[in-house]
């Protein structure tokens, strides 16, 4: 176990290194004028644009610029953004509300999934079932950069069933349409994965047998399939964790929610380059993490598998 973490752990540097690499060199390509993009129509003195092409490295080549980036965040600096200020301090403020909307996003999501998918493995071929095929079916094939504004328009302004938006310090009930519309990401995926894992198991030998001892249907299912069918489900759920907290962007955007997500969409839009990398380094860094956290909770959770 001990080689699997030292291996994994080389293996995150080396990805993390190719990751901003990619994400840095895609930024320097897009780039036109992140100045002029900076302050829009207003005029710019030569004075200013010279000082902000020495303070940023634009004036330098690829990877002169990389290289100051990859110094500095070595030395935990994440650099500065465009605004001025320090991508450090507007990280400390977004990620708090991008984990409380991505938790509660993971929440809904896996409530409705193991719930339906254990009904739907139960009574196969059901009208229930059907549904939730269809069901599922639709959302996978529906975007969220339709889903969100749809139910936006529904139940925030037409129904009035929820807030339109939702701000820096929004509540719980504030976050939940767009915890809701951000959980359809991952909801189909997992409840059709709950159910292909029940269904499984409930045609295993050990359910047979634990039926012919007089064992009652619910305990079979609650003690024995479920605790075997939920294994791939969690470790589904924890990586669906950290591409939840990274595919905000829509969400955050549409309900007008300061998080990583709409930070991240107002960097690409004024070509930001520190902004969008900086954000981007430490989703890597999250997404790296979670997956190592998955491996390892997936070897706790079944005895079977070994690391070495």
């Amino acid at each position: 176990m001990f080689r699997y973490i030292v291996r994994r752990l080389l293996q995150m540097v080396l990805t993390f290194f190719g990751a901003t690499f990619i994400v840095y060199a895609l930024m320097f390509a897009v780039q036109d004028d992140p100045i002029q993009a900076l302050v829009g129509e207003k005029p710019i003195t030569d004075s200013q644009r010279a000082a902000l092409t020495e303070r940023y490295h634009l004036g330098d080549n690829f990877f002169a610029q990389y290289w100051y980036y990859i110094k500095g965040l070595l030395t935990g600096d994440f650099g500065t953004s465009m605004t001025n200020r320090k991508v450090a301090d507007m990280l400390a403020d977004a990620w708090p509300v991008t984990l409380r909307l991505s938790v509660m996003a993971i929440v809904i999501a896996a409530t409705i999934a193991i719930l339906a998918g254990v009904v739907s493995a139960i009574r196969r071929g059901s009208i229930f079932d059907n549904a939730t095929l269809v069901v599922t079916l639709i959302v996978l094939a529906m975007p969220i950069v339709v889903i969100a504004p749809i139910a936006q328009l529904v139940f925030g302004i037409k129904l009035g069933w929820f807030p339109v938006t939702a701000g820096r310090d929004a509540s719980l009930w504030q976050l939940l349409l767009p915890a809701a519309v951000l959980a359809s990401l991952v909801v189909a995926t997992e409840l059709r994965v709950t159910r292909a894992s029940v269904a499984e198991n409930l045609r295993a030998d050990y359910v047979r047998t634990a039926r012919a001892k007089g064992l009652t249907g619910a305990r079979v299912i609650g003690v024995h399939v479920l605790r075997n069918s939920l294994i791939p489900v969690i470790t589904l759920i924890g990586v669906d964790l950290g591409a939840l907290m990274s595919g905000a962007i829509v969400t955050e955007k549409v309900f007008n929610i300061p998080g990583v997500g709409f930070n991240l969409f107002r960097g690409i839009r004024t070509e930001d380059g520190p902004l969008v990398v900086g954000f981007v380094s430490v989703l890597v860094i999250v997404f790296l993490v979670v997956n190592l956290i998955v491996d390892l909770l997936y070897a706790a959770l079944d005895p079977r598998i070994r690391y070495e």
